[in-house]
């Protein structure tokens, strides 16, 4: 597992965070829900949002925190059977995350399976980046961005109990089904699906709120998958608000996932959105070839993707020999060329060559078309090659009629 940087601690810190209430009574759970088609449109502003002051995350969410439920330590015990390690789905480098059962806000209707992220106080994210993702996403709405329930702050004689509690998401992350050998592979299809559906997310993050934000941690791990394989981008303790006015980029410490970090951010800390283009470009790379960013057990010359991808230029002949076996062939060849020049122009070391998302976002729309027609056009011929067949073996048959009735006179 690919871990998390942090270099030197931030020289400008996010604006201060309204205080969340740490008490036991549950508030009521919004109605609203995540669900909806990828490609829901950004919410429309009034004619005169552009002459109002713009709000700051921790001011959205102050208007919104009552629509997530408080939760008692207590509670979160039960849900997990004391946090039991068959119940573990995973670690990060905020702490574990577990399976469990909750009742729903009204106690009517059924347990409710939700997933418990458990902050670890010695892992390399605290209190700061808890804080960060109750902020977000309790402001944050979008079919492609997984949904906040609630959450637990205990501070006692032990030391603090942070806990969040998300939407269940049954079909792990794309990084398990691209990387675990374990996990069934997912069809090229399904691939282009959820690589648009997480730019349709990243395009509400950077221009569909009153603010733009900057995700900063953009990794197949972070993008997880609901029952019928939608995408929902995750974990939110590292995002942060863009820059205002006419700046281009925020300027603060390096912290991230070796491996799909933009340059600028890494050698100068000039964070923006298009630091988060180019760790897309990086995960385009993961969805065509089946490989990690990174992979210290391959040969020398293969073990940067990044690296080893331009030997094999996308219009080169020999451009399918980095796409994943696993996919068995069954992919369309111009979507995958369309694909790669779209990473390439994400990882342009120039941050403002870089494309918008919404560019990003029409590319692969473009992608998709190009596998659906060429799924088309495959399916026709083979069902012209199917009536061909089936023509000749009739003309057979008739032959052998004509053959055997001249034998009989």
């Amino acid at each position: 597992m690919m871990k998390c940087f942090y270099i030197f601690k931030e020289k400008s810190s996010s604006r201060s965070a309204p205080e969340l209430r740490n008490s036991n009574t549950k508030s009521s759970k919004s109605n609203s829900s995540s669900s909806g088609s990828a490609s829901s449109s950004f919410p429309a502003r009034s004619a005169g949002s552009a002459s109002l002051p713009k709000r700051s995350i921790p001011e959205m969410y102050r208007e919104k925190e009552q629509n997530l439920v408080v939760f008692s330590l207590s509670e979160l015990r039960e849900a997990t059977n004391n946090f039991n390690r068959l119940l573990k789905l995973g670690e990060g480098g905020f702490g574990c995350v577990y399976k469990g059962k909750i009742r729903p806000s009204d106690g009517q209707g059924d347990l409710m399976e939700v997933a418990i992220k458990k902050l670890n106080i010695h892992g390399l994210q605290g209190h700061k980046e808890w804080v960060a993702e109750v902020q977000f996403l309790g402001v944050l709405e979008h079919p492609n961005l997984v949904k906040l329930l609630g959450y637990c702050a205990v501070d006692g004689e032990r030391g603090i109990q942070r806990l969040l509690v998300y939407e269940y998401m049954p079909n792990k992350s794309l990084e398990d089904h691209l990387f675990n050998r374990n996990v069934p592979a997912i069809p090229w299809r399904t691939r282009l699906n959820v690589i648009l559906g997480a730019a349709q997310g990243m395009a509400y993050l950077h221009e569909g709120l009153e603010v733009q934000v900057i995700y900063r941690d953009f990794k197949s791990s972070n993008v997880l998958l609901d029952k019928d394989f939608n995408p929902k981008i995750s974990d939110f303790g590292l995002a942060r608000e863009g820059p205002m006015g006419d700046r281009s980029h925020v300027s603060t410490a390096p912290v991230g996932t070796y491996g799909y970090a933009a340059p600028e951010y890494i050698s100068e800390g000039h964070l923006s959105t298009r630091s988060d283009i180019y760790s897309f470009g990086v995960v385009l790379y993961e969805i065509l070839t089946g490989r990690r960013a990174l992979e210290r057990n391959r040969p020398q010359v293969e073990q940067k993707l990044l690296e080893w991808v331009k030997q094999f230029p996308a219009d080169s002949r020999k451009f399918n020999m980095i796409i994943d076996p696993r996919l068995r062939h069954q992919y369309s060849l111009s979507a995958a060329r369309r694909i790669a020049k779209l990473a390439d122009s994400c990882l342009n070391r120039n941050a403002r060559e870089r494309p918008t998302i919404t560019q990003v976002v029409e590319v692969l729309q473009q992608a998709v078309q190009d596998s659906e027609d060429e799924i088309s056009v495959d399916a026709k011929g083979a069902e012209s090659s199917s009536s061909r067949s089936n023509l000749v073996g009739k003309n057979k048959d008739f032959s052998k009629m004509r053959i055997t009735s001249s034998d009989t006179k």
